[in-house]
């Protein structure tokens, strides 16, 4: 099978090039968003995961997509900056005004209701509630400041537009790196979402949907930093 990732490439960039890509990083524990910009080698070689084993189903998935030439989705590099804004707001941005607002009652009740028998569930509940004041303000700068400013500069490229957005760029990737750390101190102190034996349907569907949003978040970062950010900051006046 000829090999088309080597693992020298990029994250972030291999998600870019090959979307179905991101299955396997988040089987994983991969971080292709926030950690996007490291060699796939070198995070395989953080985590002592398997170095054959990750570029073989890497390359398998991508050739089985290949054969049998799939819809491979839009490719998101090759559309206008206009168009991926507007994606980002309407398909990622639209899902967490209406999750976490859902998630912070059921994160809610099981810390009430289970929180004596399960400590860290008081732990999970302040993460996620940090997350969310984040992330709500993030929304709110991205669509009221940032996405008009890189959508003007699109269309009308001035020194002064770019040195704007590159300021704007660099205070969004902090909030998403924050964003990031809490995901993944969620994910420890509750064991990778596993569940006790005592847990109730809302328990298990509040886990069932912090996994949803820690899976969207990925995507909906990763398509910032990744694509996005990178194609205003690279772009010389």
């Amino acid at each position: 099978m000829k090999q088309h990732f080597s693992g020298e490439e990029k994250v972030g960039a291999i998600v870019s090039d090959f979307p179905g890509a991101s299955n396997l990083f988040k089987e994983v524990r991969i971080d292709f968003c926030c950690g996007g910009d490291r060699s796939l080698l070198e995070v395989i070689r953080q985590k002592n995961l398997n170095e054959r084993e990750i570029l073989h189903r890497l390359n398998e998935s991508y050739a089985e997509m290949q054969n049998k030439n799939e819809n491979r989705g839009t490719d998101w590099r090759a559309e206008p900056t206009a168009d991926l804004i507007d994606h980002v707001v309407d398909q990622h941005h639209r899902f967490l005004r209406k999750e976490l607002p859902l998630l912070s009652e059921f994160v809610t009740k099981i810390a009430r209701v289970h929180g004596d028998a399960h400590s860290e569930l008081a732990d999970l509940y302040h993460l996620f509630h940090q997350m969310k004041s984040e992330l709500e303000q993030h929304l709110v700068t991205e669509e009221e400041v940032l996405f008009p400013l890189l959508k003007q500069y699109a269309l009308h490229p001035t020194t002064e537009l770019h040195e704007q957005a590159v300021m704007g760029l660099h205070e969004l990737e902090t909030d998403h790196s924050s964003v990031g750390d809490c995901l993944k101190e969620m994910r420890a102190i509750t064991n990778e979402y596993a569940l006790p034996s005592d847990a109730c349907r809302t328990y298990m569907i509040t886990f069932h949907k912090l996994g949803e949003l820690e899976s969207d978040l990925f995507q909906h970062i990763h398509l910032e930093n990744n694509i996005l950010f990178p194609r205003i900051e690279e772009q010389v006046v």
